[in-house]
């Protein structure tokens, strides 16, 4: 298809951005198949995708509306003035008051359905809409952030809810609570929630871009309920508070089904609970949203061609390794292709891929799976985990004999993933001759594009990192501020790759005994970013803090 074909197919709103030259066909292209793939509008996915600056999507989609456009940054809300409309029509339509001349309403809104929703309101509420366009990524924000129950909400819900701790006592409040808690910490983008009983409080904490912050502390008198509660909503036992547990619990946002994994573990105080939320769209982007480097990129997509092999990605948890391994799932799973995935647990449920979960209880193991696998005619096989000897053997059998075989490991760079598996007695050969590709990786904070403050450092420090005068000179550095859209100077996170090929030098260093020293050695003299070079890396191309890259990667 040549480049007219690829232009005539896009969105007229993409073919847009494409001429202003804001974003390449290629990137156009892998935006609007998310959008249709998750039924998401173009716009909402472009947002998602982070490949254009928020106020460039801003200025463009103005211009194609027709509306006037307003950074919500400069402007002060009213929670008085949001309380003229519903709180549930506010989050539904994302319409967000701003300020009142007369009978006109002037409001923010996120897109044009949104004035169709205004209009019906016009008869019942007696006000005339006036409506401007704002950043939907923001607009969202603020107005969960408006919505979102305070500490004093959280007291009064307490207050009316009463001082017992009967967990069969769960009434309006207690639902409105927990409702109040997952909705605010999806709208707010947290992956996990911890809900934490200590001697006389609850403590409950959202994990945003990565880091734990608290949200409010309840006391410790509605603990019961509020487990108990969250235990119905995912079928839990309520009445069993002396071991852990585990449930799921199945939501519907915005026109996509978000799963919530639900942990409970016993402690001196009652039981904490963790809520995983497990949103499908961060896992329906294509390589190049994830932060990959040109070269690394070109390396992957390379590893994902071949017909067989082993792919593996490691890192620590909570290094995204599971989003990198559903997004190469994701350009694999075609019609033409049988794929299996065996997980400790399945996270993200995806049409057209065979997912099988772990059952110790009924003696379900990776190695059994994997062992069923191949007799099912797979041609792509994705494991969770590489765990023991027998499991990595099956793997890479598979990955001899004609199937491409996903998976991770925990160790802290590439390297050292090929001497864990002889240490695991996976012979040498073995893995020189199965081992395609090793991603080693980790999640760093990104800047805020609207609020990064440019900063210096001492150039002592700088050359201590390997960079040398004349990078120190030429680049800049940026740190966090904080502003309305980000609140503490990081929006969203960026991915901070080790992507070393197996080559032949690599792979006869694995057979001569050479150990994870030399194979560092080898891929530094084949031009191999490390995880310390792809952190720096980032921080001269102004994606994170120098800070925040010493914290992950340990520079």
């Amino acid at each position: 298809m040549n480049i007219a074909q690829k232009k005539s197919a896009l969105l007229p709103f993409a073919s847009y951005l494409v001429e202003k030259e804001l974003i390449s066909i290629e990137q156009a292209e892998s935006v609007q198949s998310v959008s249709k793939k998750e039924s998401i509008p173009f716009s909402e996915a472009l947002e998602a995708a982070g490949v254009v600056a928020d106020h460039i999507i801003l200025e463009a989609r103005s211009q194609e509306f027709g509306l006037a456009a307003i950074d919500l940054n400069a402007v002060e809300i009213s929670k008085e003035l949001v309380g003229l409309l519903e709180g549930k029509f506010v989050r539904k339509h994302q319409v967000l008051p701003l300020y009142k001349r007369g009978s006109k309403l002037f409001v923010a809104i996120g897109d044009l359905e949104a004035i169709t929703a205004c209009n019906e309101l016009r008869f019942s509420t007696g006000f005339s809409f006036v409506p401007i366009l704002a950043s939907k990524g923001l607009l969202k924000k603020i107005i969960s952030r408006m919505l979102s129950a305070s500490s004093t909400d959280f007291e009064k819900l307490v207050e009316q809810s009463g001082a017992t701790d009967d967990e069969d006592h769960i009434d309006e409040n207690i639902v409105r609570f927990v409702d109040s808690i997952i909705n605010d910490a999806m709208h707010r983008g947290a992956s996990d929630i911890h809900i934490e009983p200590f001697e006389e409080q609850i403590r409950i904490r959202y994990r945003i871009d990565g880091v734990l912050e608290i949200l409010s502390t309840p006391p410790l008198s509605i603990a019961r309920r509020l487990t108990a509660r969250i235990k119905i909503l995912s079928g839990m036992d309520i009445a069993e508070r002396r071991v852990p547990q585990d449930g799921r619990i199945h939501l519907d946002e915005d026109g996509r089904t978000i799963d919530i994994r639900v942990s409970s573990l016993p402690t001196i105080h009652g039981e904490k609970i963790v809520l995983r939320i497990l949103d499908p769209i961060s896992t329906s982007f294509g390589i190049d949203q994830l932060g990959f480097e040109p070269v690394q990129s070109k390396y992957f997509r390379e590893a994902l061609a071949k017909p067989d092999g082993m792919i593996l990605v490691t890192g620590p948890t909570g290094s995204g390794k599971t989003v990198t391994l559903y997004t190469a799932l994701g350009i694999l799973n075609t019609p033409e292709r049988n794929i299996s995935t065996v997980e400790d647990p399945v996270e993200f449920n995806v049409d057209g891929i065979n997912q099988v979960n772990i059952n110790t209880k009924a003696n379900l193991t990776f190695a059994k799976a994997l062992k069923a696998f191949l007799r099912q005619d797979p041609d792509i096989i994705m494991l969770g985990e590489i765990r023991d000897l027998e499991s990595a053997d099956i793997a890479i059998k598979a990955a001899q004999t004609g199937h491409l075989v996903l998976s991770t490991l925990h160790t802290n760079d590439a390297p050292t993933t090929l001497t864990r598996l002889l240490n695991m007695g996976v012979p040498a050969f073995n893995i020189s001759s199965a081992v395609n590709l090793i991603i080693a990786q980790r999640l760093a904070r990104r800047l805020c594009d609207h609020c990064k403050e440019e900063t210096s450092y001492p150039k002592e420090q700088l050359l201590s990192f390997g960079l040398n005068e004349d990078i120190i000179q030429s680049s800049k550095f940026y740190k966090p501020c904080g502003c309305n859209q980000c609140n503490r100077g990081f929006k969203g996170r960026t991915g901070i790759y080790e992507v070393m090929p197996l080559s032949e030098e690599i792979g006869r260093i694995i057979m001569d005994g050479g150990n994870a020293m030399d194979i560092a050695e080898q891929a530094q003299k084949e031009g191999i970013y490390n995880l310390r070079q792809a952190g720096i890396l980032k921080v001269l191309e102004g994606i994170t803090s120098l800070e925040e890259a010493e914290r992950v990667t340990g520079i």
